[in-house]
């Protein structure tokens, strides 16, 4: 397993994922800032030239919530994905899409000031969009309720960088308590420690 990844970047997701699955993988950095992803052979591995992608014994997964969601079910074990017969499967696949399809673009349009109609939006509005999560975040530690997911990494995440990165997302007490249960999660912190290069970690 190799995964193609640039520090401070949406790569951490999968980092935070590979390292609660706990199975040996191979960091192969992308330097965006200078330019590593516009290097001739790296459209075969994302046709974007985006991080993060995964090889996986010839196969090339890009999108974040996309190789969250193989990587999940492919390491069972893991227990970060609900399997297709429970309950949960419904709901957590639904955060899963939640996360790519109506909180990036709902930041994105808080961002820019952007002016959609309801009627238009997927998400609704942005202050609808906020509203769902803190829903969800309040009446349980995950987004499953007890059960920590693949889903959390992307939400959280998402979270985490619309607050203290983008700035747009308020600080709500059920966010922080939220970010602040999967930060303490052994596997996030050496992920982020990766990510800083505080430690090398996680490569085979």
């Amino acid at each position: 397993m190799k995964l193609y990844w640039s520090p401070h970047t949406r790569s951490i997701r999968v980092l935070w994922l590979l390292e609660e699955i706990g199975s040996p993988y191979e960091r192969v950095l992308v330097d965006i800032r200078q330019g590593d992803q516009n290097k001739p052979g790296f459209e075969k591995i994302n046709p974007l030239r985006k991080v993060p992608a995964i090889e996986d014994d010839g196969v090339h997964v890009a999108e974040s919530a996309a190789i969250c969601a193989y990587l999940a079910d492919k390491f069972p074990g893991a227990g970060l994905a609900p399997r297709l017969d429970d309950r949960l499967r419904g709901p957590y696949l639904q955060w899963m899409y939640f996360a790519a399809g109506n909180m990036e673009p709902a930041f994105f349009q808080a961002a820019m000031n952007l002016e959609i109609p309801e009627s238009q939006a997927g998400w609704g509005s942005f202050d609808r969009c906020i509203g769902v999560i803190e829903a969800a975040v309040s009446q349980h530690n995950w987004l499953l309720g007890e059960r920590f997911s693949a889903a959390d990494v992307l939400v959280a995440t998402s979270l985490y960088y619309g607050m203290k990165i983008m700035g747009i997302v308020p600080e709500k007490p059920a966010f922080l308590a939220y970010i602040g249960r999967a930060a303490a999660r052994p596997a996030f912190q050496r992920a982020q420690m990766i990510d800083t290069g505080t430690i090398d970690g996680g490569a085979a």
